[in-house]
C-alpha cells in the first residue's frame, strides 16, 4: 500500500533512483495510460517478459530486426471528435517496452538523463510542470498527475496575475506524431555531439531513438502515445526546447516574463504585449528547428490573466446552471455543455456528479430517453467513454431483460457507424457482459475478454519460444475481475477511478 510522505503526495520521476524508476515504468497503469475495465491488466505479462530479458538481452532472442516488421505495436484507435478525427493510442510491444525501460534505467544512463533534466530546468523563468509523478498515497499515479496540473498550472497561473498584465497561450500541433526521433539524442547529448556520433550505439539518446524506430517500422517521425515512458521521452525533447527558447529570449533581451509549460501547452506571462509576441516568435523558431509547429488556432493573447488561466469550458460550467432536480433536465444541461465544448475537461467531472446522483435512484420510469442523451454525449465526446458507460450500465439496469438486450444492440449500432471506435467497443462490451456476451466486436482486446485467442502484436521477429510464451495475450485478462464484471451489471466506481475522490478540478 502506498503511504504519503510528510509534506508531499507525490514524487517527480527525476527524484527516483534507477531501480525505483524501473519499477515505476513497469507498472500496468504506467505501461498503459488508456482507461480500460479492470479485467485488463498487463502486470503479469510485463513481469514474465522482464524475467526472460533479465536472463538474456533482447537481440539474442530475435531472428530479425523489429523495424522491418509492420504492426509491432497494437494500435487502439480512439475517435477524437465524434466524426472523422482520431487519435492513435499504442500498446507498445512488451518486449520492446521492457527492454527500453531496462536500458533507460541502467544506473549510468539514468544518472545521465537526470543530469540533463537538471540542465533543462536551469532557467526558473521557464518552468516545466508536466514531468511524470509517482503517487505516494492510495490515489493512482494518473489521478495525482491531474491534481498536480490543477495546482501547478491553473492555480499558479491565477497567482501570476499579481505580477503580470498579459497572458499568451499556445500549444504544439500533433506533438507526439511529429517528434523527430533523432532529436531525442540532440536533447540528451547536444545537437553537434549527437550528429557527430550518430552511429555510436552506446549513447543513450541513440539507444532510445533505435528502440522507437523498432516500434514504428523504422520511421523517424513520431513516438507512440499511451504510456508514461513515452510521456517522459517527449519531455526530453520539450525540455531541450526549453533551453533553446531560453537562449533565444536572452538574445532578444527580454527579461520580464514567466512561462509555464505542461507538456506541449505553453502559458506565457508578460507585462508588455510586444514581449509576448516576440517570445512566441522565438518559440516558433525553436519548434521549426525540431520539426514541430505551433497551432495557430490555439495561439491566443489576453489582458484578462485570471479568466484566461482557466479553461473556457470550465469557466462556462462554473458560471452556468449545472444541475436540476429532474434527472433528465440535469442531463440535458450537461448535453448542452457538451454541444459547445465536446473536448472540454469539465465534461468528465460533470458526468461524475450526475452518476453519483444516479446511483441513489432506485426506479426510473423513462430510462430510454436518458440513455439516448448519454449515448449522444459519448458520441460527441469520446473522452467520456468510461464514465458514460458507467452511467449507461445503471440506466440499462432499469429495463427488463428483453429491453436491455435491445437497448444495447441499438447503442452498438449507433457507435459502429463511426470509424475508429475500438476504445468505445471495450466499454460497450463491459456494460453488456452481464446481459449478453455474444455480441461481436472488432477490437482484439474485446475478443480476449471473451477468452478467445487474439493477436495484439506482430511477433514474427522473435525467435525465442520462452519469450513468445511470456507474450501469451491470455495473461492480459484478470479472470477474477472478469467474473466480477459479469456478475455486476452496474459498473462500479472503482472501475472508473480517476474521479472517485474529491479533488478541485
Amino acid at each position: 500500500m502506498k503511504k504519503e510522505k510528510q509534506g508531499s503526495a507525490n514524487r517527480s520521476i527525476v527524484e527516483l533512483s534507477s531501480d525505483e524508476a524501473q519499477a515505476f515504468f513497469l507498472r500496468h497503469e504506467n505501461y498503459c495510460k488508456i482507461d480500460l475495465p479492470l479485467y485488463f491488466n498487463f502486470d503479469c505479462m510485463i513481469r514474465n517478459v522482464n524475467q526472460i530479458l533479465e536472463c538474456k538481452p533482447l537481440p539474442g532472442l530475435t531472428k530479425k530486426s523489429p523495424n522491418t516488421i509492420e504492426d509491432v505495436n497494437h494500435l487502439l484507435l480512439n475517435n477524437k471528435d465524434g466524426r472523422y478525427a482520431w487519435r492513435p493510442m499504442e500498446f507498445v510491444h512488451p518486449a520492446l517496452y521492457v527492454s527500453l525501460v531496462n536500458k533507460v534505467t541502467e544506473e549510468e544512463y539514468w544518472e545521465k538523463i537526470l543530469q540533463r533534466f537538471q540542465e533543462f530546468a536551469c532557467d526558473p523563468r521557464i518552468q516545466c510542470l508536466s514531468l511524470p509523478v509517482e503517487s505516494l498515497t492510495e490515489e493512482s499515479d494518473e489521478a495525482e498527475q491531474v491534481s498536480k496540473w490543477w495546482r501547478d498550472i491553473e492555480q499558479k497561473s491565477i497567482e501570476l496575475s499579481i505580477d503580470f498584465e498579459y497572458i499568451n497561450h499556445t500549444d504544439i500541433a500533433d506533438c507526439y506524431a511529429d517528434i523527430y526521433t533523432h532529436s531525442i539524442a540532440w536533447a540528451l547529448h547536444s545537437k553537434p555531439t549527437a550528429k557527430g556520433e550518430r552511429d555510436v550505439k552506446t549513447l543513450i539518446g541513440n539507444i532510445i531513438d533505435d528502440f522507437i524506430r523498432d516500434m514504428r517500422n523504422g520511421q523517424t517521425n513520431g513516438i507512440p502515445q499511451g504510456s508514461v515512458l513515452m510521456d517522459f521521452i517527449a519531455e526530453m525533447v520539450l525540455g531541450f526546447a526549453d533551453t533553446e527558447l531560453s537562449v533565444r529570449i536572452d538574445n532578444e533581451k527580454i527579461t520580464d516574463f514567466q512561462i509555464l509549460r505542461y507538456r506541449d501547452d505553453y502559458s506565457i506571462f508578460v507585462n508588455n504585449p510586444q514581449d509576448g509576441e516576440r517570445i512566441l516568435r522565438c518559440l516558433t523558431e525553436v519548434m521549426i528547428d525540431l520539426g514541430l509547429k505551433l497551432k495557430p488556432e490555439k495561439t491566443t493573447a489576453s489582458n484578462e490573466v485570471i479568466q484566461s488561466s482557466i479553461k473556457e469550458d470550465k469557466l462556462n460550467w462554473l458560471f452556468c446552471k449545472t444541475k436540476d432536480n429532474a434527472l433528465q433536465k440535469h442531463l440535458l444541461i450537461i448535453h448542452d455543455h457538451c454541444m459547445t465544448y465536446p473536448d472540454g475537461g469539465s465534461l468528465k467531472p460533470a458526468l461524475h456528479d450526475f452518476n453519483e446522483r444516479l446511483q441513489h435512484v432506485e426506479t426510473c420510469e423513462f430510462p430510454l430517453p436518458l440513455i439516448s442523451i448519454v449515448v449522444d454525449i459519448a458520441f460527441r465526446s469520446p473522452q467520456t467513454y468510461s464514465i458514460s458507460s458507467m452511467i449507461l450500465s445503471k440506466l440499462v439496469s432499469f429495463l427488463d431483460s428483453n429491453s436491455k438486450r435491445n437497448a444495447i444492440a441499438r447503442i452498438r449500432r449507433k457507435f459502429l457507424a463511426l470509424p475508429n471506435t475500438g476504445h468505445m467497443e471495450i466499454w460497450l462490451q463491459r456494460f453488456s457482459l452481464p446481459h449478453d456476451s455474444e455480441f461481436d466486436y472488432r477490437e482484439p482486446l474485446c475478443r480476449l475478454a471473451r477468452q478467445e485467442d487474439a493477436k495484439l502484436w506482430n511477433n514474427d521477429w522473435i525467435s525465442s519460444k520462452d519469450l513468445l510464451n511470456a507474450l501469451d495475450t491470455r495473461t492480459v485478462i484478470d479472470i477474477e475481475e472478469l467474473k466480477n464484471a459479469k456478475a455486476n451489471s452496474i459498473i462500479q466506481p472503482k472501475e472508473v477511478p480517476l474521479f472517485n475522490s474529491s479533488y478541485p478540478w
